[in-house]
C-alpha cells in the first residue's frame, strides 16, 4: 500500500524542504488512511480543479456526478481513459464533506486500488484500500482509521462486503456513496463475471440507509447492462453510454509473411521507441517467454508476465515496469486489468486477440493521458487457429446449462470472427471498431494504418444506389436484415441462410456480385454516416431506410450529384512533412511542442523521475506526460500560473511548484 510520500527536497539543488500531507521533515512519515484530508469545497467543479488539477468536466462527467450528489443511482458505460475515476471521486468527496460518512467504491483490481490511493495520497486525499494483498495488521490498521473518521474514499475487494466486522464498521461511520467499478463482473454474460459481485446487494440491503448507487464499466452490451441494474437493484439510474472513440490512439494492422519477419516488425516497432513505456500481448506463455527473450537479445528494456510465473517474480516484474526500470512489458492478457500506468505509449498484440471487446480494451491501455500512442497488431492467418484452440481448451462454465454453454460457444466464435474482419479489412480500423460497437463513424479517419496509405475518391454513386434499393426491397416484404445479410444478398451469396429468407427472389439479389465485399460494406457504411440509411441499436443492429432514402433514390436535391467515396489504393502514402506547431495551449502530445519545449519535457522528466525515486512511487503518479506536456506549452512563471496547467491541483502545486517552476524558468 503506497503512503503518504516522505518529504523531499524541493529541486535537486539544495534547496526548502516541501511539507508532506501535514507537519514539516523526513519524520513526517504517515500510514495508509491517516492522510490529511482536503478541505471543504463548494461545488464539483471546485474540487475537480483544487483537488485534481483540471478546469473542466470531460463529457458525461459533470451529468454523472450531479445524478450521484442528487441521490440518483446511475449506470455508466465509459471506454478506458474516458475518466470514470473522476465520475465517482469528485462525488465522494463532495458527500464526505456535506454529509460526512464513507465514500466505498467495490473493485475486483488490486493493483487499480494500489495505484488510485497513491495517487489520491498525493493529492492529499484521504483514500484508503482493503483486498487480500494486506497483512492481517495493515487490514486492521486500515479500519482503525475508517471508524476513527479519517479515511473518506475506500476501495474494498467485493469479498470484503461479506466481513461482519467490516459491516458493522462503515454502517457506525455510514456510507455515503457506493460505487461499483467493472460492474460487468455482475453478468454471467459478462467477460469476467465474478460470484461475489452478486452479493454486493445483499450488503446494501443491509445497510440502515441506501446510499447512491453508480456502477461504472469500461464495455457492456444491452443484455449486460439489464443484469446490472437487476443484480444491483438500481432505482431509475441515470445512464450514460459514452463513445467508444479514443481519438489520440492510432490504429494499425501489419501482416508479416512468417514467424520471423513478425519478429524484425516486432523489433524495428519497439527499437523506435526504446525511450518510451509499450505492452507487448501474447497469446500464450510459450510466446511470452520467447518475445521477451527475443528483446532482451535485442538490448532492450523489456520484462514478462504470465500466470506460471511466480506470485514474487509477477510482482516484482509489474514493479520494474511500473516504475520504468523495464520499458517493454511482455505478457498474456493477465496483465493489465487495473494497471493505472498512465504513459504507456504503445500496445503491440503479438498474436491475434479473441474478440474485438478484448483487443480494444488491452489497445486502451495506451495514451491514457491523452497522448498520442500506436496500437499495432501483427497477424498471420496461423493466428485464427491458435485462437479457435484457446477458445476449445477454455474451461466449461459450471454454473451455465448445457444450451447456455452451447449459446456461449457461439457467441465466442462469432466474436473471433468479427477479430479477423478487423485483421483483415482494407478500410477505416477506426470506423470498423466504432461500427462494432454501434456507433456511427465515418469511413476515413486519418489516423489508422489503412487512412494513412494513398486514398483516391471515387464515384461510388451506382453502388450506392444499389445498396439502397436493396434495404428498400427488403423493408417492403416487411423483413429487416443486418449488414453481412445484406451484403450477401447484393453480393449473390448462395449461403444458406440467403435462401432460406427468400432473399435470392429480390431483385437486387447478385446485382454487385464483381464488386469486394469490403467494398460494398464501406459503401453502405458510409450511407449510414451520412444518414441515407440507419442502424439499429441492441445486440443484433439492422439496416433500415432513414429519412433521407427517399430523396437519395430519387436524385432530389443534396443528393443529386456524384455519392463520392475514398478508397486506398493500397501504396504506404509518402512520409507527410511535420505539422506546423499548435499553439502552446493547445499542445496534447510532446511532438506538438517546439524544439526547445521538447528539450524543456526531457529536463521535466528528469526531475519528475527523481522526485518519483525519492518517494519510491511510479513517475506518472508525481505528473503524468500530458501534464509535463501543458507545462512546456504553457511556461508557467508563478504559482498561480502553474495550478493553470493541466492536472496540477493545490496540493502538487505545493508540494512540487517551486521545484518545477525553477526548471522551466532557467
Amino acid at each position: 500500500m503506497l503512503a503518504a510520500p516522505k518529504a523531499h527536497n524541493a529541486s535537486r539543488a539544495e534547496g526548502p524542504k516541501w511539507r508532506t500531507m501535514e507537519g514539516e521533515g523526513p519524520s513526517d512519515h504517515r500510514s495508509p488512511g491517516e492522510v490529511h484530508p482536503v478541505r471543504a469545497m463548494s461545488t464539483p467543479l471546485d474540487i475537480l480543479h483544487g483537488v485534481f488539477g483540471y478546469e473542466s468536466f470531460r463529457p458525461h462527467q459533470a451529468e454523472i456526478v450531479d445524478a450521484a450528489l442528487a441521490g440518483r443511482d446511475v449506470l455508466a458505460v465509459m471506454p478506458t481513459s474516458a475518466g470514470k475515476s473522476i465520475c465517482y471521486q469528485v462525488p465522494a468527496l463532495a458527500l464526505a464533506e456535506r454529509a460526512g460518512g464513507i465514500a466505498l467504491v467495490v473493485s475486483p483490481l488490486i493493483s487499480l486500488m494500489a495505484d488510485q490511493v497513491g495517487v489520491l495520497n498525493q493529492m492529499g486525499v484521504a483514500a484508503s484500500y482493503l483486498n487480500s494483498a494486506l497483512s492481517g495488521a495493515e487490514r486492521a490498521e486500515v479500519l482503525r482509521g475508517v471508524a476513527a473518521g479519517v479515511v473518506r474514499l475506500l476501495y474494498v475487494a467485493p469479498e470484503r462486503l461479506d466481513d461482519p466486522t467490516f459491516a458493522d464498521i462503515v454502517t457506525t461511520r455510514g456510507v455515503s456513496l457506493l460505487a461499483v467499478d467493472e460492474a460487468h463482473c455482475i453478468s454471467q454474460w459478462g467477460n469476467d463475471f465474478r460470484p461475489s459481485y452478486q452479493r454486493i446487494i445483499e450488503f446494501l440491503d443491509a445497510l440502515p440507509a441506501r446510499p447512491p448507487v453508480m456502477a461504472l464499466t469500461a464495455t457492456a452490451t444491452r443484455a449486460v447492462r439489464r443484469d446490472i441494474v437487476s443484480a444491483l437493484g438500481l432505482h431509475d439510474p441515470f445512464e450514460v453510454v459514452a463513445s467508444f472513440d479514443r481519438p489520440n490512439l492510432s490504429f494499425a494492422v501489419a501482416r508479416p509473411r512468417g514467424g520471423a519477419e513478425k519478429d524484425r516488425m516486432l523489433v524495428s516497432f519497439v527499437r523506435e521507441r526504446a525511450e518510451r513505456s509499450g505492452i507487448v500481448y501474447c497469446s500464450s506463455r510459450r510466446a511470452v517467454e520467447e518475445v521477451c527473450e527475443l528483446l532482451r537479445n535485442e538490448g532492450l528494456l523489456a520484462t514478462r508476465y504470465h500466470a506460471g510465473l511466480s506470485a514474487e517474480e509477477r510482482g516484482r516484474n509489474q514493479d520494474d515496469f511500473l516504475y520504468d526500470r523495464a520499458r517493454v512489458m511482455v505478457a498474456t492478457n493477465a496483465f493489465g486489468m487495473g494497471i493505472d500506468k498512465s504513459n504507456v505509449s504503445y500496445v503491440v498484440h503479438y498474436n491475434l486477440p479473441l474478440s474485438l471487446e478484448n483487443y480494444y480494451q488491452e489497445a486502451g491501455r495506451a495514451g491514457r493521458d491523452g497522448t498520442k500512442a500506436d496500437c499495432l497488431l501483427l497477424y498471420s492467418p496461423g493466428d485464427v487457429h491458435t485462437a479457435e484452440f484457446l477458445l476449445s481448451r477454455s474451461e466449461p462454465r459450471e454454473d451455465l446449462t448445457a444450451e447456455q454453454r452451447e449459446l456461449l460457444a457461439e457467441r465466442d466464435a462469432e466474436r473471433l470472427r468479427q477479430m479477423v474482419f478487423y485483421a483483415t479489412t482494407t478500410e477505416c480500423l477506426r470506423a470498423h471498431i466504432l461500427h462494432y460497437f454501434g456507433e456511427e463513424a465515418p469511413a476515413y479517419c486519418g489516423n489508422c494504418g489503412n487512412c494513412l496509405t494513398d486514398f483516391e475518391e471515387v464515384d461510388a454513386t451506382t453502388d450506392a444506389l444499389k445498396v439502397v434499393s436493396c434495404v428498400a426491397r427488403i423493408t417492403r416484404r416487411g423483413r429487416s436484415a443486418g449488414a453481412a445479410m445484406i451484403v450477401d444478398v447484393l453480393r449473390g451469396s448462395r449461403a444458406e441462410r440467403v435462401r432460406q429468407r427468400g432473399f435470392d427472389t429480390l431483385s437486387t439479389y447478385g446485382i454487385m456480385a464483381d464488386v469486394p465485399a469490403a467494398r460494398v460494406r464501406a459503401v453502405l457504411d458510409e450511407l449510414v454516416f451520412r444518414g441515407v440509411l440507419a442502424r439499429t441499436g441492441g445486440d443484433y443492429p439492422t439496416i433500415g431506410l432513414a429519412g433521407e432514402s427517399g430523396a437519395f433514390l430519387r436524385r432530389e436535391a443534396l443528393w443529386d450529384g456524384p455519392f463520392m467515396l475514398k478508397v486506398a489504393k493500397g501504396k504506404p502514402r509518402p512520409e507527410r512533412a511535420p505539422a506546423a506547431p499548435k499553439k502552446a495551449h493547445a499542445a496534447t502530445d510532446v511532438s506538438e511542442l517546439d524544439a526547445a519545449g521538447q528539450e524543456l519535457y526531457g529536463r521535466l522528466a528528469a526531475l519528475r523521475a527523481d522526485l518519483a525515486r525519492e518517494q519510491n512511487v511510479p513517475a506518472y503518479i508525481v505528473f503524468s506526460n500530458a501534464a509535463l506536456v501543458d507545462m512546456c506549452a504553457k511556461r508557467p512563471a508563478s504559482i498561480e500560473e502553474f495550478l493553470g496547467v493541466s492536472g496540477v491541483g493545490a496540493k502538487k502545486a505545493e508540494r512540487y511548484g517551486t521545484a518545477f517552476l525553477s526548471e522551466i524558468n532557467a
